[in-house]
């Protein structure tokens, strides 16, 4: 190849890898060539390993598809920093992926330019994560790679989804976002059958398929996928309920229960009621720990019961 080929191959395939399809006409006018040096380069790929799927007629495109190898990806400087990010700190969330996650950014680093290897290697070297809970399973990583697709796409999926209650149903959604909250994961989509917006741990998902039918993109109610989901979680339904008044300016307190802000309902300048109701006693006690202000309590026996130990273990403990 001559270095202008070679420089216009890499730049189709970098433009392959930004959307999922692309026409002829449109990859010939962001290459400057003709339609038909278009399909002659995508011959070229193919011989190269890179699995290029095309369809004839007014709607058809060229798109990279799935093969039986990995094929070279192309990252500008900030992608390649941000997946060295992205290996630090996200692997904490998911499912036995910690000592992958080192093995591909050994390798990120290994072929880095020297003026980003810099930057990479610091973050290998100084990033830390700290796992307050040890409760099992988050999210699985292929799981989770599926719905981003589905996003991205718009998708229709379906899945089998186990309730808190235990039950399990066939669910077929349109999805439109996935969240993180805490240590878990969430599906923001719409359900196709109930006709309403819904939000799946995706802990509780399995056998999730895609459809192949892809749908217009749905606006999320508000335009704000994070600001629903705190909505739809504050409103959740919990195992324990623990309601305090807080001696403090609702401001104060939202500045140390973040997660909690939808929650959280002032009651005069210098009062406020915090809900910390939830499914696990040690995040409750966490969380009025970090109230630094004096409050009562309104909470099930279960909750006093544990705060009441957990503050004996630790008068025990002081000297």
């Amino acid at each position: 190849m001559t270095s202008d080929m070679t420089a216009r191959m890499l730049r189709l395939l970098s433009l392959l890898q930004t959307r999922r399809e692309w026409s002829g006409a449109d990859l010939a006018e962001r290459l400057s060539v003709t339609v038909r040096t278009v399909r002659r380069d995508m011959d070229r790929l193919r011989e190269l390993g890179y699995p290029v799927d095309s369809t004839r007629g007014h709607a058809g495109g060229y798109r990279l598809t799935s093969g039986s190898d990995l094929p070279p990806l192309l990252l500008d400087d900030d992608e390649a920093v941000a997946i060295a990010v992205a290996l630090r700190t996200a692997a904490g969330g998911l499912t036995g992926i910690e000592e992958t996650a080192v093995r591909a950014l050994a390798k990120l680093e290994q072929v880095l330019p020297r003026r980003l290897r810099g930057q990479v290697t610091a973050l290998q070297t100084s990033l830390a994560g700290i796992a307050w809970e040890t409760r099992g399973p988050r999210a699985d990583p292929g799981l989770l790679a599926a719905f981003a697709v589905a996003c991205r796409d718009h998708e229709i999926i379906a899945f089998d989804y186990t309730t808190r209650h235990g039950s399990t149903a066939r669910r077929r959604v349109e999805p439109c976002h996935v969240v993180s909250s805490g240590n878990l994961w969430y599906l923001l989509a719409h359900d196709t059958d109930k006709d309403d917006w819904r939000l799946f741990r995706l802990d509780r998902i399995t056998e999730a398929n895609p459809t192949g039918h892809r749908v217009p993109p749905r606006p999320v109610p508000g335009d704000s996928p994070a600001a629903f989901v705190a909505g739809r979680l504050s409103a959740a339904p919990t195992r324990y309920r623990a309601i305090a008044t807080v001696q403090a300016s609702a401001e104060h307190v939202r500045a140390r229960t973040q997660g909690l802000a939808t929650r959280l309902q002032p009651v005069d300048e210098n009062t406020c009621r915090l809900d910390a109701s939830d499914d696990y006693l040690p995040r409750i006690a966490q969380t009025l720990a970090h109230l630094d202000a004096d409050y009562t309590l309104d909470a099930d026996p279960e909750v006093l019961t544990h705060l009441r130990d957990t503050a004996h273990r630790t008068l025990r403990a002081a000297p």
